[in-house]
């Protein structure tokens, strides 16, 4: 299954994709987390597309991030390069929702658990120890990390936490809901058409959710909002809401959307 990054000379991640795109035992632990979610649960995709679709969100936030002057936790407590924090958040993107093969309670650790042993042969003669350690435990981190409100302790860890849950476009709402049922759930998630991130004016980053109807403001509210507070990323990101083509910042004020 391919996985489309843009790379950008990154020798380290090129060869790791290469790896995880041969890696047929975890193309089909993405599948079995999806007959949990989608087939057993009812929930919306967390395979192959999810997955890929959080990798690159979490490559262009951190990209921003970095350029922001913002230093990633293994660069500033392991002396590594932003590169290498790259490597992290995209095997985290990759590995985070493996443990809904088991189970979607406590999905998290089962995705640790796996991840733990599937990493040392997708990081081999790619880092030396103790860098491959170090690249190990960072992604660790930043799996188990990336629901609810667990508090992430990186940057990179709040990177995939947020990029997680921004992939809400076109129904693909983080939100558990039954399917088929009409409720604030469903009818807010299919009310997200577009998720953007770009530069920021006030902050580094800028999040604009595209919405066919103010429903969709429920998915930041009860979503996005507690993501961004557990991420340690609110400093750094805005966001706002464009309803029917139109910016409208007091929809944010009037669902309490406030990071403070």
């Amino acid at each position: 299954m391919p996985i489309n990054i843009p790379v950008r000379h990154n020798a380290k991640l090129d060869s790791l994709l290469e790896r995880v795109q041969r890696d047929e035992e975890l193309a089909q632990l993405w599948r079995c987390a999806n007959v949990n979610a989608v087939n057993r649960l009812n929930l919306s995709d967390h395979g192959y597309v999810h997955v890929k679709i959080v990798a690159n969100l979490a490559l262009k936030l951190l990209r921003f991030l970095v350029e922001a002057g913002v230093q990633p936790g293994i660069v500033r407590d392991h002396g590594l390069e932003p590169a290498d924090a790259e490597v992290v958040v995209v095997l985290a993107s990759l590995f985070h929702d493996v443990g809904l093969s088991v189970h979607w309670d406590h999905h998290e650790s089962y995705s640790v658990f796996i991840a733990n042993q599937r990493l040392p042969a997708l990081l081999a003669d790619l880092y030396e120890l103790p860098d491959r350690v170090v690249v190990q435990s960072e992604t660790l981190h930043a799996i188990v990390s990336h629901g609810g409100d667990r508090r992430c302790l990186t940057a990179e860890a709040g990177i995939v936490k947020v990029a997680n849950a921004l992939d809400m476009s076109q129904g693909r709402s983080r939100i558990p809901f039954e399917a088929g049922m009409v409720n604030i759930h469903s009818v807010s998630a299919q009310a997200i058409d577009k998720v953007d991130i770009r530069k920021g004016e006030s902050k580094p980053i800028n999040i604009e959710v595209t919405m066919n109807n103010s429903a969709g403001i429920y998915q930041l509210d009860a979503l996005l909002k507690q993501k961004l507070k557990a991420s340690g990323l609110a400093p750094y990101i805005e966001v706002t809401a464009r309803v029917e083509g139109v910016v409208d910042k007091r929809l944010i004020q009037l669902y309490n959307f406030s990071l403070d």
